[in-house]
Order: C-alpha cells, then sequence, then structure tokens
C-alpha cells in the first residue's frame, strides 16, 4: 500500500479500537471534540480564540461547541484583567466533575485496551506513538536526551542502525555493518574499564546516538569510535555533546591524545572534531563499503 493508503487503514483501525465511533466517551456524554473542548480549559484559562488556535479548529464549530457547553453550565466566561475585550473559559465545579469522571473512564479504557499487551510490545507501542508525532513535528514536551552506560541489546542495536544510516546517507553497502560488529566485538571481548568507557544517548526510551572510548596499541593514546546521532536528533548539539563526553572521560582516564578515524564525506562529524581541537595528521583514498573514499585521520591533544 502507498503510505496514504497506510495513514488511511491505521486511522480506521484506530477509531474504532480506542471507540471513537461511539457518540460519547467513555464515562461521559460530551462528543469528542466536545471533550477535546473541556480538557484543554481544564489545563488552563483561555480563551475561544486560543483553544481555536491550538486545536486548528473552525472558528464558528468552535462556537458553537463552547456555547453547548455554557449551556449545560460545564463552562463560565469572565472578561479577561488584561485586555477587556477578551473572555476567559474556565469549568464551572459541574465542569469539573465532569471533566474528571471523563479522565478516569477514558483512562480505565486506555487500560483495557493495553491490558494484553505484552511488556516488549508496550515498549515498542509507546516508541512508535513518539515517532509519529515527530513525523508530523510535534515534539511534545520531551526531556533532553540523556548519557547512559551500555545495556544489554544496546551493542546489536548500534550494529544496526548505523549500518541501515550510513547506507540510507551514503549508500554504503553492508560491508560497513562488517565492520562495526567487528569493532564492537572486539570491544565487548577486550573491555577494560580502567581505559575504555561508552555512552548511549537517550529520550524517552529511545536511542538517539552513541559514541565511545577505546584503547589503543599506544597506552597514552585512546581512540574515539563510531559516534553517530539519529536524524531526528540532529541540529539540537548531540553530536556536540557525546564528544566532548568521551573528551572529558579520556582526560580523567589519563590519556595525553585521543585519535579517531573517519572519512572526508561526514561532513558534520568533522565539524564537531573541528570545533572540539582536533586536528587532521593524515589521509589516504581507499575503496570501502562499495564507494571509492577519503579516510582521515584526526588527533586532540589532552
Amino acid at each position: 500500500m502507498s503510505l496514504v493508503d497506510e495513514v488511511r487503514s491505521f486511522n480506521r483501525f484506530y477509531t474504532r479500537a480506542i471507540g471513537l465511533l461511539e457518540r460519547h466517551l467513555p464515562a461521559s456524554d460530551l462528543s469528542l471534540p466536545e471533550a477535546r473542548v473541556v480538557y484543554e480549559i481544564a489545563q488552563r484559562r483561555c480563551t475561544a480564540a486560543e483553544i481555536g488556535r491550538l486545536l486548528d479548529m473552525d472558528k464558528a464549530h468552535l462556537s458553537r461547541i463552547v456555547g453547548r457547553l455554557r449551556a449545560r453550565g460545564l463552562v463560565a466566561s469572565k472578561v479577561s484583567p488584561e485586555h477587556g475585550r477578551h473572555l476567559l473559559l474556565s469549568l464551572t465545579p459541574t465542569g469539573t466533575a465532569a471533566f474528571a469522571a471523563m479522565e478516569d473512564g477514558t483512562r480505565e479504557a486506555i487500560a483495557a485496551l493495553l491490558r494484553d499487551v505484552d511488556a516488549g510490545s508496550r515498549q515498542r507501542l509507546g516508541a512508535a506513538l513518539r515517532d509519529i508525532r515527530a513525523a508530523f513535528g510535534e515534539a511534545g514536551n520531551s526531556a533532553p536526551p540523556v548519557l547512559r552506560p551500555l545495556g544489554v541489546g544496546d551493542v546489536g542495536w548500534i550494529i544496526h542502525r548505523q549500518a541501515r544510516l550510513y547506507h540510507e546517507d551514503y549508500g554504503w553497502d553492508w560491508t560497513y555493518e562488517a565492520l562495526v560488529a567487528r569493532i564492537l566485538a572486539d570491544y565487548v571481548a577486550g573491555f577494560d574499564p580502567a581505559r575504555e568507557d561508552g555512552w548511549i544517548a537517550e529520550r524517552d526510551g529511545r536511542i538517539l546516538g552513541s559514541v565511545f572510548l577505546m584503547k589503543s596499541e599506544e597506552p597514552q593514546t585512546g581512540r574515539l569510535r563510531l559516534l553517530y546521532v539519529e536524524p531526528e536528533a540532529r541540529g539540537l548539539g548531540l553530536g556536540h555533546r557525546l564528544v566532548e563526553t568521551c573528551i572529558d572521560r579520556a582526560r580523567a582516564l589519563g590519556y595525553r591524545r585521543l585519535t579517531l578515524w573517519t572519512n572526508d564525506i561526514l561532513l558534520a562529524a568533522r565539524r564537531i572534531y573541528q570545533a572540539k581541537g582536533f586536528r587532521l595528521v593524515d589521509e589516504a583514498p581507499h575503496h570501502s563499503f562499495g564507494h571509492d573514499l577519503v579516510g582521515q585521520t584526526w588527533i586532540l591533544d589532552l
């Protein structure tokens, strides 16, 4: 199916699954548009115009909804002290009670829908819902990414995501996946906590990037390896933060210098390295991952 058909098919499934085809929401006699307006008024005092902009609702349609809610004693209005021509909407005690009942009923209905969904599926569902919001440009109220140590499953995920992203961005073939797998297998097999470390950038349970500090044959030289940032997190300074974290850890472990190898086409990564003080010391052409590339070695004196 085309993406348009996929979205329409999902909408048909979703509206039925969560009961949106019912005349009223659970534990309420409010229709979906009425309930949505009540929800927004419950969050804060606001004008009808503010709700209209937030929900992208037709002005006349919204006016009729607010009128019905007033007539039923659920919503009251008063002149704004800051602007005499604006009417601030708020819930009456009756409206507050109706909102509480609606919230409880809706939560119970969704909880029942999720009752037979196993833990793994719940995690995937949550991530998929966040992806949908992000795809439509809604960032939500997500906190900044956190950097955490590696956990079970992270190594396989990094191999998969780096292989996919470099294929999508640069057309690299699956031999790059083999390289990443080999690097990380050696890292895990010979991990030395006195000389090595790794970080996963994560937000709302979703991995957004990673970087590794690895030992080298030179005792005083560490290696920065496998920096990557997911497309949805680019432009937020996460790459700089990951590199800075690796540099700070290298200093704390007593390294005198930090080195890395990259390719000249990875412009965003190169800009980060330059900004952190790395200097280019060598470059050479090579044929790898199905392409003619120019490999580069960069060094930072610590």
